[in-house]
């Protein structure tokens, strides 16, 4: 199987191109946040580079949330577009699952995060088995606080990882003790190959415009029409305007 697969939903853009576990090629940037600007072009250069067409392509995976707003939005897009022009299939894929497919060890404990700021956390708790990461604490946008009170009734080590972990660190080591781990290097980036080779064994989607991003949290137009809606629940804020 052809397989696209993208990430753009932090400061890190990684995007690949596999056939079955075969990378084809791949390429991860982390020096700007021009994702719309770039990421079309990458792929289309990725797929020149694995000599193919995208007529080739069988699938594409992208990873949905939690993360940037915009970012989000490049990768959901595009994979979008492309899935319904070229009648292929498209697999999404937890942003923080994602960088939890960096640990290879079964059964370790992984807490990937990404910084919200206010001491605040998009995070999710997982285990590592051999068919992926299986979800232990579903992901959330949580204060610090609030989350590690989740994750201390694990009395076993914990495998931190993604870029803004450092910013925690040393409070998680107070925390955690020996049971606090941190990947470092470039293990802390999301990886698009592996993005793709999880991707390609998850069932696709059923309607492909269904896809929308999962931010874990409301926009500031969802947020400014709840303020002007008091009392009228929390369906989409476009279908009520």
């Amino acid at each position: 199987m052809k397989v696209l697969a993208i990430d753009t939903s932090n400061r890190p853009l990684s995007i690949a191109v596999l056939d079955g576990e075969k990378v084809l090629a791949t390429t991860t940037m982390t020096t700007q946040r021009k994702h719309a600007a770039y990421a079309m072009q990458i792929v289309e250069k990725l797929v020149k580079l694995a000599k193919l067409q995208p007529e080739d392509l069988d699938r594409i995976v992208v990873a949905d949330g939690p993360g940037s707003y915009t970012g989000l939005r490049v990768a959901v897009t595009i994979g979008k577009v492309l899935a319904d022009t070229l009648q292929i299939e498209l697999v999404s894929v937890s942003s923080l699952l994602t960088l939890a497919l960096n640990v290879q060890k079964e059964g370790q404990l992984v807490m990937p995060l990404f910084d919200a700021r206010n001491d605040i956390l998009f995070t999710g708790l997982y285990r590592t088995s051999a068919n992926g990461p299986i979800e232990v604490i579903p992901d959330q946008h949580v204060a610090f606080d609030d989350f590690v009170a989740q994750v201390k009734q694990y009395d076993e080590p914990i495998v931190f990882l993604g870029e803004d972990v450092d910013k925690y660190a040393d409070r998680l080591q107070t925390i955690f003790g020996n049971h606090f781990k941190k990947m470092v290097g470039i293990d802390n980036l999301p990886q698009a190959a592996q993005l793709g080779i999880y991707g390609e064994k998850q069932l696709p989607l059923t309607d492909i415009d269904s896809l929308v991003p999962n931010y874990l949290r409301l926009t500031q137009a969802e947020a400014d029409w709840q303020k002007l809606h008091p009392g009228e629940g929390h369906e989409s804020y476009v279908e009520q305007v």
